[in-house]
This record gives structure tokens, sequence and C-alpha cells, in this order.
């Protein structure tokens, strides 16, 4: 990595999303043989949000209850599951490749399959920049161990140049998103909703999008505690989760209301994120383990995780849908 790397992220703050999640988790856990709680991890997102959001999820779960836990981004969600403060959760494709090679105590239990339409690397609309080689020695704001680490990655190696070659600029969504306002980075490369909102506000351009680099997943994780104390709950889990998508994916409408007053974003925001990826919760199959382990295998090759994993020994197979 270039010695120009900067982490302009306040460095206490994954500490204390797990630490609060940790606390929620505390604060709900079963007394007097009461049903295990499950504690799902969530973003503004995706199918666990409109889950959340709905309560179809927690009335199928009946006796189970479900904890929701907001965090801002993959990687302190899975550091909150390896400190078994969450349970389930949902991310991009990089956070779970980062956390293997931690040694985080975590497995895929599912996944999304993505356009990638939805992640991009954008500039200023008003930038000289133009072609993805314009980008070396400039500033490029992502979020470290995210989805769009990767595409940042697969973005330069598309053009020639690796991360060294850059600056790296480290910063949660929320930060680079004030950041790429005030020019204080060159470029940025971050997912929906940001994506749509820096598109529609500020007329950014995308340089590459995720649909022009190899093909990646969402995956959603659980950690292995969960998985040995209690798979059935888990597995009916994921099948309330796959029906919630479907039905998503029969009312898209209605999802856009949903989530639009779940997280506050425009509906025109929520609308342009559902219609770049359907929502969905597929049980893992053998195509989307080698996906996953290509992008494995680039991180590793440009000494961004230090060793080469094995995708297939963190995929769990306990699950398989009902219908």
């Amino acid at each position: 990595m270039s010695p120009t790397v900067r982490d302009m992220t306040a460095p206490t703050r994954r500490a204390l999303a797990v630490q609060a999640a940790a606390a929620a988790v505390a604060a709900c856990a079963p007394r007097g043989g009461a049903a295990t709680t499950l504690t799902v991890g969530y973003q503004k997102n995706g199918v666990l949000l409109l889950a959340k959001s709905r309560g179809v999820v927690d009335r199928l779960m009946g006796p189970v209850p479900i904890k929701w836990v907001e965090f801002p981004s993959g990687p302190p969600l899975l550091e909150a599951m390896n400190a078994g403060a969450v349970d389930l959760g949902a991310t991009g494709d990089t956070p779970p490749i980062f956390a293997q090679a931690a040694g985080s105590a975590l497995q895929y239990v599912a996944y999304q399959p993505l356009s990638g339409l939805g992640e991009g690397l954008v500039v200023p609309a008003d930038s000289p920049i133009r072609r993805l080689a314009e980008l070396r020695g400039k500033r490029i704001a992502f979020t470290k161990a995210s989805s769009s680490h990767l595409l940042v990655a697969n973005a330069l190696a598309s053009a020639g140049l690796t991360l060294a070659e850059v600056q790296p600029i480290f910063l949660s969504p929320s930060d680079a998103a004030s950041a790429f306002a005030r020019r204080a980075v060159d470029a940025w490369g971050i997912w929906d909703p940001f994506l749509a909102l820096v598109q529609r506000d500020q007329k950014a351009r995308v340089l590459v999008n995720g649909g022009q680099l190899p093909r990646t997943d969402a995956f959603y994780l659980a950690s292995n505690a969960v998985i040995s104390r209690a798979p059935q709950a888990l597995g009916r889990l994921l099948d309330a989760l796959r029906a919630e998508a479907i039905w998503g994916r029969a009312n898209r409408d209605e999802v856009v209301k949903i989530v639009s007053s779940a997280n506050g974003l425009p509906p025109d925001i929520v609308d342009t994120s559902l219609r770049r990826g359907d929502l969905a919760v597929e049980p893992l199959d053998h195509a989307a383990v080698v996906r996953q382990q290509a992008a494995a295998d680039t991180l590793q090759t440009i000494s961004v995780i230090p060793n080469k994993i094995r995708v297939a020994e963190a995929a769990w197979s306990g699950w398989r849908p009902k219908s």
C-alpha cells in the first residue's frame, strides 16, 4: 500500500459501533427461559431494511425475538458480528473477505446477485478527469474493507494502475460525501443510495460502474455462534427474508414508499437504487463461491489482504429454501 494512504475516519468510530451493538444485545438478552434473541445488523438499504420496516419477518419468527441494529457500512457490522454482538447481517463482497482474512468467526449463509450498476467510481461534474488512467496520483475516497475498496482496485487495474499509484483516502460514506462536495478528494468509490444522491444532487460523473468490472455479489453472513446454537432458527429467518425479497420484487412502488419513510431518503433516490438491482436472498451456490474466491484472490494479489483465503471454508450449506 502506498505510503500516502491516509485514514481520515475517527479511529474510535468502529469500536464505538461495536460497543453500541453489544449494548443493544445485552439489553435484549433472554431471561427466565425466554426464546433466544436473534440480532440482525442492517444498513439503510436492501432486504433487511425492508424487513425491519414492515415487521412481517418479526411476526413470521413467532417466539424468536428479532433485535435490529443499524450500521453505516459493512466493515463495522462484521466487526460487531465477530465480537458476538450481531448474529446475521448483509454486506457487499469485500467486507467478508477482510473478515475471513482476519480470522473472524463468521460464515456466508446466502447471497444477492448484483448487476453492478449500484456502485461506481465518480468524479465532480466539472472535473478535468475523463479517463481512469488520469487518476494517477489523485485522491480517491472510499470506505476501507468495503465493496468500494474492491471496486476502486478493479477500476484502477483496468487502466493499468494500482492502489500504490493513487492516494487512497479511507472515509465512511457520510464523511466521503462531505469531502467530495468540498473537493477535498478527486474521486469517490461508492454504492447506492449514496451514488444515486451524488449523481442527482452534484451531477457527479461515473468513470466506471461495477457492471463494467468483474462481477461480484452481496452476501448475508452469520456468526459461527448462531450457526452452532440456533441453526434451525437461522434457517427460518433466511426463509422469512427470502419471502420478503420476493414480496419486494412484486411490489416495487410499495417498497419505495416503505424504504423512503424508514431511511428518510427521497422516493426517487430509493427508486433509482431499486432499479439498479433486484432484492434477493438466495442460497449459496458454487458459482457465487467461485466469484467471491476470484475477488479474494484479487485483493491478495495486490497485497490488500496478507494471505490467500479459501472462501469455501467459510460457506455454510445448512440452509435450503422451503420453496
